[in-house]
């Protein structure tokens, strides 16, 4: 019976093959035991000289690092075992002899192991890691799609920028100027008109010259769009979403968590309603806090993030911030036109933002004035006026950094782990 790790547990006391890689090996006399993987997970193969050829068991002790093979053999519960099972084996086929695989057990600079990414994603912590997003990213299409969202997908050439900013890509589109996409808000909210609710999930790029260990050039965001919800109800959403993927991860990644030695008492803390405090408020905060250099008006870092989040077990949405250090596009709070419906929620733990979201400016004559105000009247603008101009309704979204919140979820200290192959300031390869 050919099968995979992740489904021997269904083959106790049967005799299975697995196509696998050996991962790590160790022998003592008359037994070795292998260290194996297929893709889907890790599992210990016993090589007992009495049970095999002596073919076979010289070939089990001889084999190199990252050799691949077809094992045989019977299921048995380990319960000493991570997985709880191991493979007594009977028959070895090998397919391909590797001859000095470059990552070995030990040691490593991280610059060797980004240089050899394509082999270091094979590693059990690497592997953990992508398991862990590929779960945040089942549950995310999950809890859409059991909402009523259709997800859309905007391009990733556009014609202006969603932020405003200058920290774009830009390229060549035949005879005129184009970006790789920063978001793709703006076009999201063209498809909340059509659909009602709706959400993407695809790659954004950012050309900012930044080396710290939340930034990437290139990462991908998930992205809703929902019509008729103001901003207090965009937050209650944002708080089950995010609440929903952190229980899928408690509930099928255990064994990944485990791995990666990730506390995860921190995170089954983390369910809906998560705290609230006011830009104003976080600013009173951090002076007492000691940031006594800081005033109204000005961003916060990741220093200011990780103080407020602090005074938080969960994490905590900073709402209505100063409208002039937001985008274009946020509605300001009629009742203090100075600060716009908006919020960022906050990771605890140290990992700063990994949502951004607010309600949008819904009225045709405020959103022309702020065209004006940030020189967007050109023709590269038009068709997101024009959302205002036909059945304009109260529209709400939000954008989720998926690699901020694998860092987070898994607990690992850099986001260059957390895709698989990571673009940093000066990575392009491989």
């Amino acid at each position: 019976m050919k099968t995979t790790i992740t489904q021997v547990p269904a083959y106790e006391g049967q005799v299975v093959t697995i196509g696998a890689w050996l991962a790590n090996k160790r022998s003592s006399g008359k037994i070795a035991f292998l260290q194996l993987r297929d893709g889907t997970g890790f599992i210990q193969g016993v090589v007992a000289k009495s049970d095999v050829t002596e073919d076979v068991f010289q070939l089990a002790k001889n084999m190199t690092q990252e050799s691949s093979m077809y094992i045989s053999g019977t299921i048995v519960e380990d319960k000493r075992s991570p997985f709880g099972y191991e493979m007594q084996v009977s028959d070895i086929q090998l397919i391909q002899e590797a001859v000095d695989y470059p990552i070995t057990p030990k040691e490593h600079g991280t610059e060797f192991l980004m240089d050899h990414r394509h082999l270091w994603l094979r590693s059990s912590r690497q592997h953990a890691i992508m398991k862990i997003r590929n779960e945040i990213i089942r549950a995310t299409y999950q809890f859409f799609n059991d909402q009523g969202y259709v997800k859309v997908d905007p391009p990733i050439l556009t014609g202006s920028s969603a932020e405003g900013t200058t920290e774009l890509f830009h390229t060549q589109y035949f005879d005129e100027e184009a970006y790789l996409s920063q978001s793709g808000q703006l076009y999201m909210e063209a498809a909340a008109m059509a659909f009602g609710k709706v959400f993407s999930f695809g790659p954004t790029f950012r050309a900012e010259k930044s080396k710290t260990r939340r930034h990437l050039i290139e990462f991908w965001m998930i992205e809703p769009e929902m019509a008729f919800v103001d901003h207090e109800e965009s937050l209650e959403i944002q708080e089950q979403y995010v609440s929903f993927v952190i229980q899928s991860v408690l509930e099928n990644c255990q064994l990944e968590l485990d791995t990666l030695g990730r506390d995860t008492s921190k995170l089954e803390a983390i369910k809906a309603p998560f705290p609230r405090i006011s830009y104003d408020d976080a600013i009173a905060l951090l002076k007492d806090k000691g940031f006594t250099d800081i005033e109204w008006g000005e961003d916060f870092g990741a220093p200011h993030e990780t103080a407020i989040a602090e005074s938080f077990e969960k994490p905590v949405f900073i709402t209505n911030y100063p409208a002039a250090i937001k985008a274009f596009y946020m509605k300001p709070d009629p009742a203090r036109p100075e600060v716009v419906l908006c919020a960022d929620l906050i990771a605890p733990e140290g990992y700063g933002e990994v949502i951004g979201g607010s309600q949008r400016i819904d009225d045709l004559t405020l959103m022309e004035q702020r065209y004006e105000e940030h020189n967007l009247s050109g023709p590269a603008y038009k068709w997101y006026l024009e959302l205002r101009q036909y059945g304009s309704v109260p529209h709400s979204g939000f954008g989720l950094g998926l690699e901020r919140t694998v860092a987070w979820i898994a607990g690992v200290d850099h986001v260059r782990e957390t895709i698989p192959f990571p673009r940093l300031l000066n990575r392009l390869y491989p």
